[in-house]
Parts: C-alpha cells; sequence; structure tokens
C-alpha cells in the first residue's frame, strides 16, 4: 500500500488553536489534567510548593465573587489527606502574555477569603533567582498566602526527568505524560522558550563597547536580571536533557538577598564590560562558568579541575590532556601552582597535546589547579536566531559540557596494592659469621644437651 502524509492522532492536538486565549485554556486543561492522571508528575510539581501526598483533583475556570465582580482563575489544585486539604489557585499565561499584578493581587485576595493556601502563576517569564515571583505585588496580601510560580520550561523539565529518568510505574500513564511533553515542546502550544533580551538590551550593549555604561541607567537592572534568567533557563535547559538539576550557582548572602547579585553584576557590567555567573551539574568536576564579555564580543565558559596531588608536574598536565580527548584544539589550558592566584601558564591545547611540558613553568613548583576554558564568537541580537545574543550563550554551554565538562572526572588517589608474600623481597646474605638465624641467649632453650657439672 502507498504510504500517505497521514498525522497520528494525539492525545492533546496543536492543531486547532486560535488566539492567546484558546492556547492558555488547552495549555491549562492539558497540564492539570495530567497532574491528576499520572501521580509521580503531579506529585513532582506540588511537592515543592508544600502540598502533601494525597488524592488530587483539578478544576479549570472556577468562578469566584470578589466584591461586584465575578473573577474566573484559570484552575484551581486540590490535594487531600485525611482531614488535610491544600487548595491552589493556578493563573496561566502563554506565548509572550505576562502577569500582571492586579490580576494576581486579585486571586490572592480570593484565596484568602476562601482560605485557600496558596495562588500558584505560570508563564514563560523566568525570575532571575529561583523561589523569587516575576511580578511585584503587595506583601500584606502575603500574610495568610503563599505565592509560587513556575516558569513553563520548569515544568517542562520536571516531566522529562519524571517520563525518561525518575520513572513513571504505569506504562499508559507514561505515555499521556509523553503526550504532554510532546505538545509543551511544540512551538504552538505557547510555552516558549526564553527568546528575548528586553527592551534595553541594545541600548546596554551600545553603551558598554563605548564605554559610557553608568549603573544609575535606565535599563541596566532589566539586562541585569534578564541575563540571570537564561542562566537559569539553561540550567532547566541542560538538566531536562542530562536527567539532573543543574541550577545557577548562588552563595547564601544571595540567595537571602537577590539585590547582592544584582548589584555585584551591575558593577561588573559597568567596569568591564561582562555578565558573568556559574550552573552547577552535579556529579561534574567543577562548576560551569559562563562569561559573557560584551566589549570583546565573546562568550567564554571554563571550569576548574583540582590537579591529582601526586606525580610530576606533566605527569599531572598529561592525566588533564588524556580527558580533553574529544576537546577542540582550540581549547584553553591554564595552570596554577601553589601560593599563587595567578595562572603560571597558559596554552592551547593542540601545543600542549604536542608537548606538555610547555604548561610547566617551572618543574620546581607544584601545579596545584587547572583551568579549561573555550570562547565562541557573541551574538548581538536580542531576540532567538542566527546572530543572537541568547543562542550564542546555549551554544556555547552546550558545546563545553560535551566537549569538556562531561568527560573530565576528579582525580582520586588509587588505593594501596595488599603485599602478597611472593611479593617479598628475598633477605641479603649476611656476611660470614654474622648469620641472622645464630641463636642468642635470647631465643630461649635449645636442644642441647647441658653441660656436666663436675
Amino acid at each position: 500500500m502507498a504510504e500517505h502524509p497521514w498525522h497520528e492522532a494525539r492525545l492533546i492536538p496543536t492543531s486547532g488553536i486560535n488566539g492567546a486565549e484558546e492556547q492558555e485554556r488547552r495549555a491549562t486543561s492539558a497540564l492539570l489534567a495530567v497532574m491528576t492522571a499520572v501521580d509521580e508528575f503531579g506529585r513532582g510539581l506540588t511537592k515543592p510548593l508544600g502540598a502533601p501526598a494525597g488524592r488530587m483533583e483539578t478544576y479549570i475556570e472556577v468562578p469566584f465573587e470578589l466584591g461586584d465582580r465575578r473573577l474566573y482563575p484559570d484552575g484551581l489544585i486540590r490535594v487531600s489527606r485525611g482531614s488535610r486539604v491544600w487548595t491552589v489557585l493556578v493563573e496561566v499565561k502563554t506565548g509572550t502574555n505576562n502577569l500582571t499584578t492586579e490580576q494576581v493581587e486579585n486571586y490572592l485576595d480570593i484565596a484568602r477569603e476562601q482560605r485557600f493556601d496558596a495562588v500558584l502563576t505560570i508563564s514563560n517569564e523566568i525570575p532571575p533567582v529561583a523561589g523569587q515571583h516575576p511580578t511585584k505585588v503587595d506583601k500584606r496580601k502575603l500574610r495568610t498566602v503563599a505565592l509560587h510560580h513556575l516558569p513553563w520550561s520548569q515544568v517542562l523539565a520536571v516531566a522529562v526527568l519524571q517520563k525518561e529518568f525518575r520513572g513513571v510505574a504505569d506504562p499508559e500513564q507514561a505515555w499521556i505524560l509523553g503526550e504532554l511533553i510532546r505538545y509543551l515542546e511544540h512551538h504552538r502550544s505557547g510555552a516558549l522558550e526564553f527568546s528575548d533580551m528586553g527592551d534595553s538590551w541594545t541600548q546596554i550593549r551600545d553603551a558598554v563597547t563605548s564605554g559610557t555604561l553608568r549603573s544609575n541607567d535606565k535599563g541596566v537592572a532589566d539586562v541585569v536580571a534578564r541575563f540571570d534568567a537564561l542562566l537559569r533557563f539553561a540550567g532547566l535547559s541542560l538538566g531536562r536533557r542530562l536527567g539532573t538539576e543543574a541550577m545557577p550557582v548562588l552563595s547564601r548572602k544571595e540567595l537571602s538577598d537577590p539585590s547582592l547579585r544584582a548589584s555585584t553584576l551591575t558593577q561588573s557590567l559597568v567596569e568591564t564590560g561582562h555578565l558573568s555567573g556559574a550552573i552547577r551539574v552535579p556529579g561534574t568536576v567543577g562548576d560551569l562558568v559562563v562569561t559573557a564579555d560584551l566589549r570583546a564580543k565573546q562568550v567564554s565558559c571554563h571550569v576548574d579541575v583540582d590537579a591529582p596531588s601526586q606525580g610530576r608536574p606533566t605527569t599531572r598536565v598529561n592525566w588533564l590532556v588524556r580527558q580533553l580527548r574529544n576537546a577542540p584544539d582550540s581549547t584553553r589550558l591554564e595552570a596554577f601552582v601553589a601560593r599563587s592566584r595567578a595562572s603560571s601558564a597558559a596554552e592551547l591545547l593542540s601545543a600542549v597535546r604536542e608537548e606538555p611540558a610547555r604548561l610547566v613553568a617551572d618543574p620546581a613548583r607544584e601545579i596545584r589547579s587547572f583551568r579549561v576554558a573555550s570562547s565562541v564568537t557573541m551574538g548581538s541580537k536580542r531576540g532567538r536566531g542566527r546572530g543572537a545574543f541568547i543562542d550564542s550563550v546555549l551554544d556555547g554551554i552546550d558545546s563545553f559540557y560535551a566537549d569538556v565538562l562531561g568527560d573530565v572526572k576528579a582525580w582520586s588517589a588509587a588505593p594501596p596494592r595488599l603485599r602478597q608474600e611472593s611479593e617479598a623481597a628475598p633477605e641479603p646474605t649476611p656476611a660470614a659469621g654474622l648469620s641472622s638465624t645464630d641463636l642468642s641467649s635470647q631465643d630461649g632453650t635449645t636442644d642441647q644437651p647441658a653441660s656436666t657439672q663436675t
């Protein structure tokens, strides 16, 4: 029979989506329905929000009265366990639609009046720090009601991690979750990826290049926040493919006060033209540090690797080079010796492969660590596609992980070998008259007869 261009029937079709309203309604219904159908997925999304493990019910467009108005939150999730009932209102945005303060605050008021536990928002907005909300609201409204936010990229990451790596016990539920993943990954679903550096990107980029940028210039805060959001999106995207949670690295102070991170990044952008941050992938040898140099128009990625604590300097260099079998010749290597902050030597991998000693500036000084780095040309456009800043950062991170970070393992000393009797060295033959087997007064009694006393 001849092949026909037939389309496979889908549980959640992308055809027939007309306009933003239909897009949001379909995404909301699909997500909430799959949360109840696939136990592990529903639990994976609601547990971090404070929900108990129990029976889950979901609803869409539930009407509520607020004053003289009737409002329709996009959805409602209810989890019951014994006498405890956990309820959260859900507001969803797709595409480029952003949450509004008025709408979020209205739902916080409804939740407070109904004695619900929380309000959950889902959109393509990615806060620079996990746990932050992208919309500013009156903090007094959060006294009795929690406010949570999930970017669509995080929802998709949880779905993929659960299906592909953690597992779904029921095969039919696994298929249903796969249908949701397929739907969310389709461009018509409205669950877009990080796609814009903002209206201020071009202005700030040009000011950095000309050296005229000041920390209080309009738009600096937005560009800084979007760069951190880009790093978080990159971590979610990388972790989704690796089957783990890759997250930006922040200090305790930055986690408790996000303004510190923004201040540090702003100062770096003004003084050096750099936007930088790090992503931690569990199980790797070190943090993946990303630096966008807006003046040099380069995006670089690097990782710091502790050198072996044994062996000669060239032996330590060879240990690293052997692991960089997939890295391009243009990869840059730096060696750091004891009691020095600056690198003692720097060479391209191509040169070190031919002559490892080129990374040894002083054979008498101990190499303590290495830095492995690679760079790509930075895109300048604010959006996505060829020549875009976002794509150059994401491509640089992906390439560096595939070529370097995914191959390098931390050094560990070999365990000591158990000494075998057959390996014991023969004792040297003693000089005449000094036999080691001669008896002494401390050897105890002998078999010789005692002398007769007369």
